[in-house]
């Protein structure tokens, strides 16, 4: 194949292959009732990022036009800045609304390896973050041309080289962390660090409080130092070479203010290309990095089987699936940090000021808040059962157990770390705060197995009709389908609303017994509710089984 990719008929014939082949996939998904649910929440969700693609870019379009009237064109960085870190960060942070098709398969084709890196590209170019990036970024050009007509050649093309940068920039994190990711050991090394990272922009409140009370001149200082350390990055350096242009220093050139400026961007994104071609060729030539053990010499001794678990009142598979899911649990870092993060959000709170937050006014609600939220951290196990068991979801389909005691025992193990979470959360409130009284107590208790067991049923059921498999090395693959996140978040908005409701009725009521009382009742239809389902569950995987093989075990 000759080097210009675009002219070369056999490279137009490979890529028209491929967007046929995506097409044919997409239309074959419509046939099942989930693949046309799947297209439903993402029109949904296509529908809320082209709201917010606009309306950022009406604002940001807005403060563009405000900041070069008022003789401010340095202040486009503030612009910039937010584009920047929505463009990396968004798709880091919400994995479940960007599918990312893994790149091996695509080393199964007789693909070039500028073809190859062509296709991955046009893969970024199609995520959520690039589009509302980019309508974002015309909404600056926009305001920047209304403001000052004669800026708006030079001003579109620094703004479009910004936007190549910011996409080969997210091409190249994420072929380098699915490279970190490919190992166990690296693995949990990034998912510290970025539990780490994600956890520290809860700190933005409590330090925003802080410096509040500083004086002017204090202030005037840190957003100087914070203006020269933006500077020498791609953010800073578009709205330099955009602001040279329009306001050029006494002393100085068009071109040492504004061109060098845009040549430094340039040289951000050789070396991001540069980055990213030394990752995909690794991988072009066959790289294949796996976690498996190295060959070892057989011995004479096997070693000893150790029993599972004996757990009184449960049936041997029941306690074998609890222990399973626990032991796999226990060396996931991810799901440690998942247990301290409530207790960050309360010391956050605490940090924010006695007088300050919601807890302040209320602290009768930081228990049950506190529970709240350590259960929509469990979205992904409770709702995707068996995401992590991929294809060895079809060897519970072989054994001798019932399913519904498959499903009890993930559903037990869910039900324990949640339990440990709760208790975490009123450790935490009893410590940093004030221990919670015993109404409040109880009422959340007893709103937990109102709560809970509905939960646990909608979340079987969404295992079975809509299983998505959970690949820890592949992002975009680490969390439930889109239509399983959606559902899940409006059936914990209609259970915590319910739960609201009978708590604020039974504040009416001095006697804590009574405010028990109240919520057992509807706990006790939850429980016959979860009874109801888990009758049920048989029928429904067997009817189900060749979906949960299929979507389970396949690799798009």
């Amino acid at each position: 194949m000759t080097g210009r990719v675009s002219l070369t008929p056999q490279a137009r014939q490979q890529l028209g292959a491929v967007a046929d082949l995506r097409w044919r996939m997409f239309v074959n998904s419509l046939r099942t009732f989930r693949g046309r649910l799947e297209l439903a929440s993402r029109i949904f969700i296509g529908l809320a990022f082209v709201g917010g693609g606009i309306g950022g870019a009406i604002g940001l379009g807005g403060a563009a036009w405000f900041v070069l009237l008022q003789g401010n064109a340095e202040w486009l960085g503030g612009l910039l800045w937010p584009v920047f870190l929505f463009w990396q960060l968004f798709p880091l942070m919400a994995t479940a609304f960007t599918q990312n098709v893994e790149s091996a398969n695509l080393l199964r084709f007789p693909l070039s390896y500028r073809l190859y890196f062509l296709i991955r590209l046009a893969y970024g170019s199609l995520d959520p973050a690039t589009a509302v990036g980019s309508l974002w970024l015309i909404g600056i050009d926009i305001g920047i041309g209304v403001a000052r007509p004669s800026v708006l050649p030079w001003a579109t093309i620094v703004l479009l080289t910004f936007a190549v940068v910011n996409l080969v920039l997210a091409r190249m994190l994420f072929a380098w962390l699915e490279r970190w990711l490919a190992q166990r050991r690296t693995r949990e090394i990034m998912g510290i660090l970025f539990f780490l990272f994600i956890l520290s922009f809860q700190l933005i409140g409590p330090l925003i409080a802080v410096y509040e009370h500083r004086s002017i001149p204090e202030t005037r200082m840190l957003g100087q130092k914070l203006s020269n350390a933006q500077r020498p990055l791609p953010p800073g350096l578009a709205a330099a070479a955009i602001a040279g242009s329009v306001q050029p220093q006494p002393g100085s050139s068009v071109v040492t203010t504004s061109v060098i400026p845009f040549l430094l961007l340039l040289f951000y994104g050789i070396a991001f290309v540069w980055l990213l071609n030394f990752r995909l060729r690794a991988e072009y030539r066959g790289e294949n990095l796996s976690e498996s053990a190295g060959r070892k010499a057989l011995t004479s001794r096997l070693p000893a089987v150790r029993p599972g678990w004996n757990l009184p009142g449960l049936p041997g598979p029941v306690a074998a699936v609890f222990e399973k899911e626990l032991r796999y649990l226990s060396r996931s870092g991810p799901m440690l940090f998942t247990l301290i993060v409530p207790l960050f959000m309360l010391a956050v709170f605490r940090s924010s000021g006695k007088n300050q937050g919601l807890f302040a006014h209320a602290p009768g609600l930081t228990f049950p808040l506190g529970a709240a939220y350590s259960l929509l951290l469990l979205t992904n196990l409770s709702y995707n059962n068996f995401g992590a068991d991929g294809s060895g979801t079809q060897f519970f389909f072989a054994s001798p157990a019932r399913f519904r005691q498959i499903m009890l025992g993930k559903n037990l193990a869910h039900a324990a770390v949640f339990a440990v979470e709760v208790l975490l959360v009123w450790l935490g409130t009893c410590l940093l705060y004030r221990p919670p009284s015993l109404g409040v107590t109880l009422a959340t208790l007893a709103g937990i197995l109102f709560v809970l067991p509905i939960d646990l049923a909608a979340g079987n059921l969404f295992s079975i009709y809509s299983p998505s498999r959970v690949e820890a090395g592949v992002f975009g693959r680490q969390r439930a389908s889109l239509t399983t996140v959606l559902a899940s978040f409006g059936i914990r908005g209609a259970l915590f609303g319910m739960g609201a409701l009978m708590l604020w009725f039974s504040r009416g009521y001095g006697n804590s017994w009574m405010e028990l009382l109240i919520f057992l009742l509807p706990a006790a239809f939850a429980v016959a509710l979860y009874v109801f389902a888990m009758e049920r569950v048989d029928g429904m995987a067997l009817n189900h089984r060749e979906n949960l093989i299929s979507n389970l075990g396949r690799r798009e």
